[in-house]
């Protein structure tokens, strides 16, 4: 049975809360079985529960107090489209740059798909190379260009 445009963005919000506490077995039970993740630079879709929380995982490693702010979201038929805000702290390694202690902040863009009461499929835009800027810059030019 198919949920309607309100009841997804109410399992999308709350999807959002459980991965900002680290429950990454909760969120992963809110996907599909066959969940088909679209990533940007990902020569095609990828596929699975498992990859996604490897993303997720990298994500909190790297970040591990890191904070999402739904700036927007709206669902249309099977679909939730969201802006997204993300801050954290770089404490762990991440995308190959360890540690750094700097603080990070930078937006995604997020489609996701509905399969009844599960998420099927996401789109996600985040702007990694404000995020990788923030932690392979030198402090001089972090302090010159106003990131914070």
């Amino acid at each position: 049975m198919n949920m309607g445009p309100e009841q997804n963005v109410a399992l999308l919000r709350n999807t959002y809360t459980t991965l900002q506490s680290g429950d990454l077995d909760t969120c992963a039970a809110a996907l599909t079985e066959n969940f088909i993740a679209n990533l940007p630079g990902a020569p095609g879709p990828l596929y699975g529960r498992e990859i996604w929380k490897r993303g997720a995982r990298a994500m909190l490693d790297g970040f591990p107090d890191l904070r999402i702010d739904v700036e927007e979201m709206f669902g249309v038929d099977d679909k939730v489209v969201v802006r997204v805000h993300f801050r954290g702290t770089h404490r762990g390694a991440f995308q190959g740059v360890g540690a750094t202690g700097r603080p990070v902040s930078y937006d995604s863009i997020e489609i996701y798909r509905f399969e009844g009461d599960k998420i099927a499929e996401e789109w996600v835009a985040p702007d990694m190379l404000t995020l990788m800027r923030q932690i392979t810059a030198d402090a001089d030019d972090l302090a010159d260009s106003g990131a914070h």
